[in-house]
């Protein structure tokens, strides 16, 4: 198992002040040192701000690409590997959409700064223009970067609160600063599954291997948040993948069920997973499930080739697990209509069971339904183009 990221949470000054990134450096350094003598890898150190349209309040001709490119330049001085601007707001909110259509270009413009929407949340339910405002983005998004590769570093997200350590997810809430925890322990999953006899066991033993984990990991933050003097939001302790098969949530699933991964008995796999997780006791923050990313499972991405699944078993599976539908494949050609109809349902699933929901969508340019991705990328295992399926319903056009 490894720590997938250390996310520090900051209200940032705009213009930026030398302090707070002398403060995030500190961080950075101590916080990789913390974990590393703890015996667990650290993949990155990220930092998420408040929301973006924040930034721009009483600034004249604020430029979202060029606080992108600035943000990213300063982060990596201070040993930041990926920064996350926070979500633009639900258009029922109605300041920052100006800025979020700037957001094809600021990613275009930075190799490591991510962003959100929001298209629904407690407090305002659905948001049907932020739906569409979202599908757009993500249309253009494709066509910004090469391959399509620029909506890794975009999610629409419904009910997410803050302080989830997992990006493109994360924002903060404002006050102090604090950072939490995100784990990639999938290979938990296929230790548990692989060697229990039993449902019974299995979820025992994954239980019992995380609440060892989180023990550990909590210690380590603690003693990090009294020596730097910051907040300490928690662990989402999911069971993120890494494309290698031995890392991959589709195998343990798939060793729990005896069958692939799609097929009958995979939703119990599924919800008896995420409550082996959610039944440890460790302080929790973000999503504390298991993630199906399509393009970042060695295992799921083979599935997706012998065509076991779909997009609608994807939904099924978000409803009793983790963070909906991530680094999903899709036609170039899919039409925006298409992809509001998508995340209409995403929307809808996540305000009626009162559960955070993300859609990372990747339309692929030149890439059909069932053609092979092309990804040159340590994350990502290449998977075959989902159908999108269906017709796109009106939402108050």
């Amino acid at each position: 198992m490894e720590i997938r990221s250390l996310t520090c949470f900051v209200d940032l000054a705009y213009p930026f002040q030398p302090a707070q990134w002398e403060a995030i450096a500190r961080f950075a350094s101590a916080a990789r040192r913390a974990f590393a003598d703890a015996g667990y890898r650290v993949q990155s150190i990220r930092l998420a701000t408040q929301p973006f349209p924040e930034f721009a309040a009483g600034v004249e001709a604020f430029s979202l690409a060029d606080v992108a490119v600035e943000v990213e330049a300063a982060a990596r001085e201070a040993g930041v590997d990926y920064v996350s601007l926070g979500p633009a707001p639900g258009v029922q909110r109605a300041f920052g959409w100006h800025l979020a259509e700037e957001i094809p270009q600021a990613i275009a413009a930075t190799q490591g700064v991510f962003f959100g929407v929001t298209i629904a949340s407690p407090t305002l339910g659905m948001d049907t223009e932020g739906i569409r405002r979202a599908a757009s983005l993500i249309s253009q998004v494709s066509r910004s970067v090469a391959h399509g590769f620029g909506n890794l570093r975009l999610a629409a997200l419904a009910n997410c609160a803050p302080w989830s350590p997992f990006f493109p997810v994360a924002y903060h809430g404002g006050g102090a600063a604090r950072f939490a925890v995100a784990t990639e322990a999938a290979d938990l999953a296929v230790q548990a599954f692989s060697q229990a006899d039993s449902p019974a066991q299995a979820e025992a033993a994954l239980r019992s291997l995380v609440q060892t984990h989180a023990d550990r990991i909590a210690e380590t933050a603690r003693a990090l948040a009294q020596e730097l003097e910051v907040g300490f939001a928690g662990i989402d302790f999911s069971l993120a993948p890494y494309p290698v098969p031995e890392r991959s949530i589709a195998k343990a699933l798939e060793a729990l069920t005896g069958d692939t991964f799609g097929a009958r008995g995979t939703l119990f796999a599924a919800a008896l997973a995420t409550r082996a997780v959610q039944s440890a006791e460790f302080p929790k923050t973000g999503f504390c499930g298991l993630f199906l990313p399509v393009l970042e499972d060695a295992v799921l991405a083979q599935r997706s080739r012998e065509r076991t699944y779909s997009l609608d078993h994807l939904y099924l599976f978000s409803a009793v697990c983790g963070a909906g539908l991530d680094t999903v494949p899709l036609p170039g050609d899919t039409r925006r209509e298409e992809l509001e109809a998508i995340l209409l349902d995403l929307a809808a699933l996540s305000t009626r069971l009162s559960k955070p929901l993300t859609a990372r969508l990747m339309p692929i340019p030149g890439k059909r339904a069932g053609d092979i991705t092309e990804f040159d990328f340590e994350y990502f295992a290449n998977a075959a183009i989902l159908e999108v399926g269906g017709t796109a319903p009106r939402i108050g056009r």
